[in-house]
């Protein structure tokens, strides 16, 4: 009798474990729009039309009295977000930590995202402050309630499954992101038959990302389960929240060799993402419904090259896997560097190598961290994991802006950013993860 009492126990903890894991993978599903739609797609061109509209004759625009060149406005807008993130993650991240409650957080964070990217709706004339605004806090909560969301993986999946369960929650993401892509098209591309402008089908696109998130993100609030554990009470504000972390990591010096790899690399697989519509638009020549395609074509192919990584890496392991990702980007951005303006179907080829090596290099990457984060210190380790995470990175962003206001040329701003595939390669490829994992005081899995 006492051993099916403890059978049925364990079923019924593994059915709430598998139900909490599917509502997870919903708060991919319901922010990824959010990257996808106005990061990726969107914004971009657009804010950028609107400062140009704002510009002076030499071209430029100027926030608080200082002279930024119309394009470059974007690409600044994102990395101050990094900077507005860097300050509240590590913050947040040790208050979830220590009180528990990171659902309550995850919802305010997700909600102001939300509420920040449907008011770009009333984003039109020459408003590029308020397109800056807007995008400097959704850009922030995001980051803010990705983190938290990332910290819930240690909880809800054992070692042997964090992998295929990382890679689910991205590829529900970019199913997500395919999905709203198709509405964008098809409302953006027949603007006329609605009796719209294309300016408000652009305004209508955004604010429905906003809506999206605030309605998905129900479900990971309705199926998620905050945990107590008992950690080490910090009261360090901001930015001496993340030296604490920092020094903390230093009892863990292989865990924080992999977070500086990966924060190089991810830095250029994010402003890749977030500068890729720029690049089409205004160096290409290329008009606004090809990049929904091309971004629409990398959204399919990123759940496909997802889930088949995530096979890949139970063969090879995630570090070799990730690696192999790494020499893919970097062939990537070299071959993008000569593409033919006006050549859409070039595009769409660079489109699908993005597509297939995106959302696995990611997801495997999560998941492999999520091996090195000592127990109970969940929230605050991915705090500074997340900091460049969805187009969040600030170096790589800026560098791209500058560059392009040294030279005028976006295909120099874009070759510029191999030096961070190349340089997250070296790094990566020298951490022992094995060691790195028994030394976090985690169980080492049997393929790694």
């Amino acid at each position: 009798m006492e051993t099916d009492t403890v059978r049925t126990r364990a079923a019924d903890e593994t059915a709430a474990l598998r139900r909490e894991q599917r509502g997870w993978y919903f708060y991919d599903w319901a922010c990824s729009v959010y990257s996808t739609s106005v990061l990726t797609v969107f914004l971009g061109p657009y804010l950028t039309s609107v400062a140009e509209r704002a510009a002076d004759s030499g071209g430029y625009v100027h926030p608080l009295g200082v002279p930024v060149r119309a394009g470059s406005f974007f690409a600044y807008s994102v990395s101050l977000s990094v900077i507005v993130a860097v300050v509240l993650m590590p913050l947040v991240g040790s208050a979830a930590d220590r009180t528990g409650r990171k659902k309550p957080l995850l919802a305010a964070a997700a909600y102001t995202g939300a509420a920040a990217t449907t008011g770009m709706f009333f984003l039109d004339g020459n408003r590029y402050l308020l397109g800056g605004v807007l995008l400097v806090v959704a850009n922030a909560a995001q980051s803010v309630g990705m983190m938290l969301y990332n910290s819930y993986l240690p909880q809800i999946a054992p070692p042997e499954e964090r992998d295929a369960i990382s890679s689910r929650g991205w590829a529900f993401g970019y199913a997500a992101g395919s999905t709203v892509l198709v509405a964008n098209l098809v409302l953006y591309s027949a603007h006329g038959s609605f009796g719209l402008s294309q300016t408000e089908a652009v305004r209508i696109c955004l604010a429905a990302a906003g809506l999206w998130w605030g309605a998905f993100t129900l479900v990971p609030l309705s199926r998620l389960r905050d945990r107590h554990t008992r950690v080490e009470r910090t009261t360090a504000p901001g930015l001496r929240q993340l030296a604490a972390t920092v020094r903390d990591m230093r009892r863990h010096p292989l865990t924080l060799s992999f977070l500086l790899a990966y924060l190089i690399y991810n830095d250029g697989i994010q402003t890749v993402i977030s500068q890729a519509s720029v690049y089409g638009s205004q160096e290409l020549g290329l008009g606004q419904s090809t990049l929904i395609v091309a971004v629409l074509l990398v959204q399919v192919l990123a759940v496909a090259g997802a889930l088949a990584m995530g096979r890949l890496a139970r063969t090879y392991g995630a570090q070799r896997t990730i690696l192999g990702s790494l020499v893919a980007w970097t062939l990537t951005l070299a071959a993008g560097y000569f593409l033919p303006a006006k050549a859409p179907v070039f595009f769409f080829v660079l489109a699908s190598g993005i597509g297939l090596v995106l959302g696995g290099s990611q997801a495997l990457s999560r998941s492999l961290f999520s091996h090195l984060v000592p127990p109970g210190k969940e929230a605050e380790y991915f705090s500074a994991y997340e900091m460049s995470d969805r187009g969040m990175s600030w170096l790589g962003p800026l560098l791209f802006g500058v560059t392009y206001q040294m030279t005028g040329s976006y295909r120099s701003a874009i070759i510029s950013l191999v030096a961070f595939f190349v340089i997250g390669f070296a790094l990566l490829a020298r951490v022992p993860v094995r060691r790195a994992i028994a030394e976090a005081g985690n169980p080492v899995p049997e393929k790694i």
